[in-house]
């Protein structure tokens, strides 16, 4: 009987999708911590007792009224003290186990899951917008080395705004009702009105159009940081808002490459008395060494970004890139 139950341990090897089933997962927080999602399938007490009786008496051949007996002395008492309290700590409770809505739900934000960036998962406070055909052709072209600057632009601005309404979307809001000029009532929300945007110069001025655009009379900051041989990033300028401590922070830069500039702008903003979660830093490309470098030390603050790409070279230029962007923007690339 003990070797019935008790199987031998089995390693399992890396993989996209690892199940972990139990009726006690959820018991240990060490468990706990590892899973991205906590199921508890919540069955009515008289199947599981059905269920019980089968396996037991009818499979195995115990006496029914023996299983019932352990079933009332042991089984039921210990699953309401240890296995029913855990209900509290899923992420999603599903009523009975041949729910087929709730297994589609789930498979489908499996799926939404696995399409992401592997830094996504590492990292959950990045966001980078859905791609479509549309973004991904407006990628190809500012990329694209024979663009005309009128294109570039053209199709920077394009993204940029895609990007900003993105970062808006993280704003805290509050539900509002309205009348509709037809006399009925909408049911909506208000954004957080204390907003400013702060640019990093030269290249993150490039989006400020875009953010004017969005939010009218938006306060807009600018800080200025360059390299400054075996010395590192130096804050040369900063002009910010007065009272930027209590506004949330746009920060702008179209490309985060090894995060040097951006750790340098977000310290100062921190330093200001801008809550960390308060800022939302926008790209249109970001690598992987720059959002470790961010999202490491600021864990509370939101990257958003259209695109990841693959890696930096030895120049600490994003590879595949899009060059020198505020050059090939302001057309002073010659």
């Amino acid at each position: 009987m003990f070797e019935k139950l008790f199987k031998p341990i089995i390693n399992v090897h890396p993989a996209d999708i690892i199940v972990l089933e139990g009726i006690l997962v959820l018991h240990d927080s060490r468990v706990r911590n590892l899973l991205n999602m906590k199921i508890f399938v919540d069955e009515d007490s008289d199947v599981r007792l059905t269920r019980r009786i089968q396996r037991l008496a009818i499979e195995r051949g115990r006496n029914i009224q023996n299983v019932l007996d352990q079933y009332c002395r042991f089984v039921k008492p210990s699953f309401e003290d240890f296995v029913l309290p855990t209900k509290k700590y899923a992420d999603i409770i599903i009523p009975g186990g041949d729910n087929d809505v709730a297994i589609d739900l789930i498979i489908q934000n499996i799926r939404s899951k696995l399409g992401q960036h592997d830094m996504c998962k590492i990292y959950p406070n990045i966001f980078v917008i859905f791609s479509t055909f549309q973004i991904k052709g407006m990628h190809t072209l500012i990329r694209d080395v024979g663009t005309s600057k009128h294109d570039f632009v053209f199709y920077s601005d394009r993204l940029i705004r895609l990007v900003v309404e993105h970062g808006l979307g993280h704003l805290p809001f509050t539900e509002k009702q309205v009348t509709t000029p037809t006399g009925s009532v909408y049911s909506g929300v208000v954004f957080c009105s204390s907003l400013c945007g702060v640019s990093i110069i030269r290249s993150g001025e490039s989006m400020e159009n875009a953010l004017r655009a969005c939010c009218k009379g938006i306060k807009i900051g600018k800080i200025l940081i360059l390299g400054d041989g075996s010395n590192g990033r130096q804050l040369i300028y900063e002009k910010l808002p007065s009272d930027i401590a209590n506004r949330h922070v746009l920060l702008l830069d179209p490309v985060l490459a090894t995060g040097n500039s951006a750790t340098k702008a977000i310290s100062l903003l921190l330093k200001k008395g801008v809550q960390e979660s308060n800022i939302i830093f926008l790209n249109l490309i970001a690598a992987p060494q720059g959002i470790n470098a961010i999202c490491e030390k600021f864990p509370m603050l939101k990257l958003v970004t259209s695109e990841i790409d693959a890696t930096l070279n030895e120049n600490s230029r994003v590879i595949p890139g899009m060059g020198e962007f505020s050059d090939r923007y302001f057309a002073t690339d010659d």
